[in-house]
């Protein structure tokens, strides 16, 4: 069995660049604990906030935790002459989401791009990974289903959601999947 510290300078995934996507769902508090493991094992990550998550839990969270700048406008200063959406999207080598809402989903499968989340999805040739999290019968929806299948069909995987008891109070299919099977997935397609 290893030691902590040994387990401590294990980084598989040292100097992967990830950018993840941070949308408005209750389960937003695990996105946290998602960019803290990727961050332990390595990962450079830079948070896309979109405007309802920042409703729901702060930036300066997400900016502590990845240690870089967090995106929530697409219309705030910029750094240089690249348009900031342009250059996330360059720069990743996997476009994480999680929590995703059925609009994002919709937006991304739609080609809507009316936010920097969506407009980085647009604009990157990354590898795709989105982790739903939204009522159950929102996600059992027609329109969910339909897109869903859609961006599969476009490569885009995907993980969970699990089954569980939701915000509503109901227990459905629905739930954030765990943040350890999301890492886990991270690595397998970042292998």
């Amino acid at each position: 069995m290893k030691s902590d510290s040994s387990v401590r300078r294990e980084t598989p995934l040292k100097g992967r660049r990830i950018v993840m996507g941070v949308c408005s769902s209750i389960a937003v508090y695990k996105a946290a604990d998602i960019v803290s493991a990727l961050r332990k094992l390595g990962a450079d990550v830079t948070v896309i906030m979109t405007a309802n998550a920042r409703k729901l839990i702060s930036e300066r969270i997400f900016q502590t935790l990845s240690r870089n700048k967090v995106y929530c406008d697409m219309w705030c200063e910029i750094d240089s002459w690249k348009p900031e959406h342009i250059s996330l999207a360059e720069s990743a080598e996997l476009l994480l989401v999680a929590p995703a809402t059925a609009n994002m989903i919709g937006n991304f499968a739609c080609g809507l791009a009316p936010d920097m989340l969506s407009s980085v999805y647009m604009a990157t040739k990354a590898k795709v990974l989105i982790a739903p999290a939204m009522n159950g019968v929102m996600y059992e929806s027609a329109a969910v289903s339909e897109n869903i299948e859609k961006l599969a069909a476009r490569g885009v995987k995907f993980v969970g959601p699990d089954s569980g008891e939701l915000a509503c109070g109901s227990v459905q299919k629905g739930r954030l999947a765990c943040v350890g099977e999301i890492i886990s997935a991270v690595q397998e397609i970042l292998k």
